[in-house]
């Protein structure tokens, strides 16, 4: 809570009870039988956890990146692959209510933000994943509708959402072909491919969505046919801070357990607690986290400002805060000994569920990518 506003430390606490009293102790059980747990998000929602930087008029909370990054940290260390998802849901409603009109922000946004429905990202493509601007969904223009064809990969909630925010190629190739549809579940045409099995993120679904002649009204266009891939990329500024504070949640629940283990479990008749290697290792796990967690802060709020420097902060704090908190995760499961290998204790399903937030909202080796550009181009 360190540097954090009153009003920031009461949503803080309102987000980690809400973590500790309706997530954690359902964690493994959405992990092992695959529930998306929608009665609990909802109930979230009723706290303004489903449009958090949304606008108030609409449904939203009305709150600053940097806030929504402190309540996606203590969100996760309830849940870890949940808060993920909510996250995602809340970048969707963001873009919504930032590129819609007034038509599509009071038609969607308020049962977005309630979470009576929930909403699905789809960029990622079969053969488009980190070469996003090469993807190859098409949406023919037929008078005042869109006709739309092709398929997305690992779409997060997808089958079990109910809007899905599409981007497509209405033009020629490249980047400035491609806009942005948002589709409703029911539409002719819409389906979904077999549901994924996953190593984590078990508590929401993954599947292909596959649109064949999915007509499409012109009005549920977000911005002008081409600003699609810009849409895209500045909904995902925000998304990497949001995933890299679902990190955060993780290694600091880590940290916790651990430091718990290591005082009850004794080895050689003594606490591993007195094991001065051990003692090291939790102190650089904090070490890494607080760094970490300074790093995203950063992000958040040149975010929030609206920085020129933003979209690069944003990417080192992903890069940065998904490794390392991936290896503060991996150390405290290594500290547990055999015990931290069994799904009776949870830091193995943190392991799981924080793994693959170094691949999605762009990998960590296209983060270096943006990073590198931006230094060698001054």
């Amino acid at each position: 809570s360190a540097g954090l506003t009153e009003e920031q430390k009461e949503f803080q606490k309102v987000a980690f009870d809400f973590a500790a009293k309706e997530m954690a102790p359902h964690m493994a059980e959405w992990d092992e039988k695959e529930i998306f747990p929608v009665e609990t998000m909802r109930k979230a929602a009723q706290l303004g956890f489903g449009g958090i930087y949304v606008k108030p008029d609409v449904g939203g909370s009305g709150l600053s990146r940097l806030d929504t990054s402190i309540i996606f940290e203590a969100l996760s260390t309830g849940c870890t692959s949940t808060t993920a998802y909510m996250s995602i849901h809340n970048m969707c409603v963001w873009m919504i209510d930032t590129f819609g009109n007034e038509e599509q922000r009071r038609r969607f946004c308020p049962s977005l933000c309630s979470m009576e429905k929930f909403a699905s990202y789809c960029l990622t493509e079969p053969g488009s994943g980190s070469d996003a601007a090469s993807l190859l969904t098409s949406a023919q223009r037929k008078g005042d509708t869109y006709v739309l064809n092709g398929s997305k990969a690992f779409i997060s909630g997808g089958g079990d959402t109910d809007v899905y925010v599409v981007m497509c190629r209405t033009g020629g190739p490249g980047p400035k072909g491609i806009s942005c549809l948002v589709l409703e579940k029911g539409t002719a045409g819409l389906s979904f491919g077999k549901k994924e099995r996953k190593v984590g993120w078990n508590s929401q679904p993954t599947r292909a969505v596959i649109f064949e002649d999915c007509v499409v009204p012109v009005g549920n266009r977000l911005g002008a046919e081409g600003q699609g891939f810009s849409i895209a990329m500045k909904g995902l500024n925000g998304g990497r801070i949001n995933i890299a504070s679902c990190s955060l949640g993780a290694a600091h629940a880590s940290v916790l357990l651990t430091q718990e283990h290591l005082t009850v479990r004794k080895q050689f008749g003594e606490p591993l607690a007195n094991n001065q290697y051990l003692q090291f290792r939790l102190a650089e796990m904090a070490t890494r986290l607080v760094a970490a967690r300074l790093m995203v802060r950063n992000a958040a709020q040149a975010l929030q400002e609206g920085r020129e420097d933003a979209a690069v902060l944003c990417s080192m704090a992903k890069l940065f805060a998904t490794d390392e908190c991936f290896v503060i995760c991996n150390q405290a499961l290594q500290m547990h000994g055999g015990y931290g290998y069994l799904k009776d204790y949870a830091v193995q399903q943190f392991v799981r569920d924080v793994r693959v937030h170094q691949i999605l909202e762009g990998t960590n080796e296209v983060m270096r990518m943006i990073v590198a550009r931006s230094l060698l181009q001054g």
